[in-house]
């Protein structure tokens, strides 16, 4: 059975790459910084089943260690040339996002089609993770797609990866991070905690203060711990599943989708949301351009995430 470890193994891949060519760098005067970091983000990857939780725990405090006192130097690595790109994005035109739409449309029939595919009676691919396996094959086609296209050098793709990785920077690892700590506080009985606070001092038997709790609880957590993917157990422990299921027999998928998209109009407001860093770091825009941008969306679709749930989740 193809499990997510063959996924894992591709990024492997690619920050191993990107560590190589960093190392080979002689203009970027914190080469070996680079070489050291993005080398152990590829370790994680390639090795980490292996580690332990002690050993990824000290790979993880090493990163942390380079990232925030030796810092990563950012250069800018030869790969086509501007005349190149204006050359190709004339002659392909539009049908440059064919490469992008590779990458959702295999995730997307992967999940469908190979979800429940047996050969000879045992599983293909593993159904707890076929996204997540399908999402790197989109990538290794949309690559292959892209090269056969647009015909570069064969270094361009590793060169612009470790661009755009050196550019982020440690940022790059803070989706993980936040999601390991949201774990880390579930399994601590932050949520339990949380949930016995909300029950001294929320009207309990008022389902919409319920629905209106547990989303806005979403926002907020997912603002403060950077990802709902952290937020969300300890919400869910502490309010969603004992009083939106448990106490009002509310459908659990329903709460657990509008929950998760409440989450995320939280990390539409957080200066610790990766997709908020990396264009204002990219772009050099002011802290917090890209925030205020975001901001009336995000209150707007929180507002209806919290009706459609009250409508919705009590009914199925």
């Amino acid at each position: 059975m193809i499990g997510v470890e063959a996924a894992y193994a591709l990024a492997g891949v690619v920050f191993a790459a990107i560590a190589l060519f960093s190392a080979m760098d002689r203009v970027n005067a914190r080469r070996w910084n680079n070489t050291a970091f993005w080398g152990l983000f590829a370790l994680s990857f390639l090795a980490g089943r292996w580690l332990g939780d002690f050993g990824n725990g000290l790979l993880v405090i090493a990163m942390v260690l380079i990232g925030g006192v030796g810092g990563i130097g950012v250069t800018q690595p030869a790969t086509t040339t501007a005349a190149e790109r204006e050359a190709g994005a004339a002659r392909w035109g539009s049908r440059l996002l064919l490469p992008v739409l590779i990458i959702p449309f295999t995730a997307l029939t992967g999940t469908l089609v190979f979800k429940g595919l047996k050969v000879g009676g045992v599983q293909l691919v593993d159904p707890a993770q076929v996204t997540v396996i399908f999402t790197a094959l989109g990538v290794v086609l949309a690559l292959a797609c892209a090269m056969l296209m647009l015909r570069p050098p064969l270094a361009a793709a590793p060169q612009e990866a470790r661009r755009l990785m050196d550019a982020v920077g440690w940022a790059a690892i803070l989706p993980q991070l936040l999601a390991a700590l949201g774990a880390v506080f579930a399994l601590a009985g932050v949520g339990d905690a949380v949930g016995h606070l909300i029950a001294r001092w929320l009207p309990i038997d008022s389902r919409l203060a319920v629905v209106a709790t547990y989303c806005v609880g979403m926002a907020l957590f997912t603002m403060i711990m950077g990802n709902a993917f952290a937020a969300f157990p300890v919400l869910t422990a502490g309010v969603g599943a004992p009083l939106i299921v448990g106490r009002f027999g509310g459908d659990p998928a329903i709460m657990g989708a509008l929950g998760m998209l409440s989450g995320y109009c939280g990390t539409l407001l957080t200066p610790m949301a990766s997709h908020n860093i990396v264009p204002t770091a990219l772009l050099q825009l002011p802290p917090g351009a890209v925030i205020r941008v975001q901001a009336p969306t995000a209150v707007l679709v929180l507002i209806g995430n919290i009706l459609l749930m009250y409508f919705l989740v009590f009914r199925f």
